[in-house]
């Protein structure tokens, strides 16, 4: 069984930069992306840190959401 170790704070940044890359080049842009650092100070099992999508407008929503049905359909 693999050893499994929690991400780093380095980890989910850099976890958050490709995720932000990857929907750029599709015209997306969720502006509350971020590492979210609380999830740090939980008590998971085990620890995970925990990467905020955040909030978008239903413009976003949706481009998204056909983004995402176009990657399912290949």
């Amino acid at each position: 069984m693999p050893d499994h170790q929690p991400p780093t704070a380095a980890d989910l940044d850099s976890c958050v930069g490709e995720l932000r890359t990857a929907l750029a080049a599709h015209g997306i842009t969720l502006p509350s992306l971020r590492t979210d650092l609380p999830g740090f100070a939980g008590t998971y099992a085990p620890p995970a840190g925990l990467v905020a999508l955040g909030n978008c407008n239903a413009a976003t929503a949706r481009r998204l959401t056909a983004v995402l049905q176009k990657a399912a359909v290949r």
